[in-house]
């Protein structure tokens, strides 16, 4: 075995210290380092794919990817190069293929019908099928509408009628809407035509999409973020939306406001999320679980029992931050180690920071 550890980022974004790399990556080399092993940071950038390339496949037995796509021109040659690298005997941490399945939208709703995802989730691909479909579902009550891209809830919207009429199977074109972006919690007003002419835009490009699912008004109350490492829970997050009139959004930028617990605080979630894991991994390909990923939960009654019910809003497999809880970095390094067995030696050539 080469007894390395390659861990790939992106340069930008807001999440980066004074040296341009994650805040929370450099802990995983350094606990890596305490077990005997190597790792580095690299910057992908499209330019030195080739270079980049040739050098994971020569000196690493593994990558960790910690890169948002969003920061890219173009994530195609990234997850392109990831494929070749596993198709070459890198191990994938995580694999492209369960990255694109685990952080798309539509991953949630491949879950419906399960004890997770209520069955009135829908995705759009392309515009004749949102102007069908979504009008039929806003009947239905206040919906929400998701980007597949972005991120702290942008292109993330609320959507309510004004003044809805009971008569009729969908909504009219020429309806009032209400619409509310978890971004900043901002409102506005568009009639239906002119929101989803407005939507065309997130369904454009290669991984254009729009999930559509039912408001829940217990978001009021907080979205529940579980952090996993694979398969074991290791830290949730609630997250309060700011007490306002229309706020629902849960990112700090639109001022909710996050308290950091312990998985046994959360025991009903923790069993549902657990006795989920089986079903989430076959319907979503049947690959390994990411080695970072998170899963957001929005409390619901259910309505034949009148129980709380853990509903699934999100999941994200890209490039998990940790930087609340740094001290991860040894459970990520005895992970890595279990997969790989490794031992320590730093190659700087590519690496964003000097020892």
């Amino acid at each position: 075995m080469k007894k390395h550890v390659v861990i790939f980022e992106a340069r930008g974004g807001s999440d980066k210290g004074k040296y341009g790399f994650r805040k929370d990556s450099k802990p995983i080399i350094d606990s890596l380092k305490d077990r005997g092993w190597s790792a580095e940071i690299i910057f992908y950038q499209d330019e030195d794919r080739g270079e980049i390339y040739r050098h994971t496949i020569d000196k690493a037995d593994a990558y960790i990817s910690r890169v948002n796509p969003g920061n890219l021109k173009n994530e195609t040659g990234y997850f392109q190069m990831l494929k070749e690298l596993v198709n070459n005997g890198v191990e994938g941490l995580p694999h492209p293929d369960a990255m694109v399945a685990y952080g798309a939208k539509n991953s949630v709703e491949k879950l419906k019908g399960t004890d997770i995802v209520p069955d009135d989730v829908y995705t759009y691909y392309d515009f004749d099928t949102l102007k069908e479909e979504f009008p039929k579902s806003l009947k239905k009550g206040v919906r929400v509408l998701k980007q597949n891209r972005g991120s702290t809830g942008e292109g993330i919207w609320r959507v309510e009628v004004l003044n809805p009429k009971p008569n009729g199977s969908r909504i009219p074109l020429d309806a009032k809407l209400k619409l509310t972006e978890a971004r900043d919690n901002h409102t506005e007003e568009k009639t239906l035509q002119e929101f989803l002419e407005y939507c065309i835009k997130y369904l454009e490009g290669e991984n254009g999409m729009l999930l559509d699912m039912p408001f829940l008004e217990r978001i009021k109350e907080g979205e529940i973020r579980v952090l996993m490492l694979r398969d074991n829970v290791v830290n949730i997050v609630h997250k309060k939306p700011a007490d306002t009139k229309d706020a629902f959004s849960a990112t700090l930028f639109s001022g909710a406001k996050y308290r950091y617990d312990k998985p046994e605080q959360w025991p009903e979630l923790v069993k549902s999320i657990k006795g989920s894991l089986r079903t989430i991994q076959e319907r979503l390909g049947n690959y390994d679980l990411p080695l970072i990923w998170t899963a957001d939960f929005i409390l619901d009654t259910d309505k034949k029992t009148g129980e709380d019910r853990y509903v699934l809003g999100e999941i994200n497999a890209s490039c998990v931050g940790f930087t609340t809880f740094l001290e991860l970095s040894e459970n990520i390094a005895d992970e890595v180690l279990a997969l790989l067995d490794a031992e320590e030696a730093v190659n700087s050539r590519w690496a964003a920071f000097k020892k």
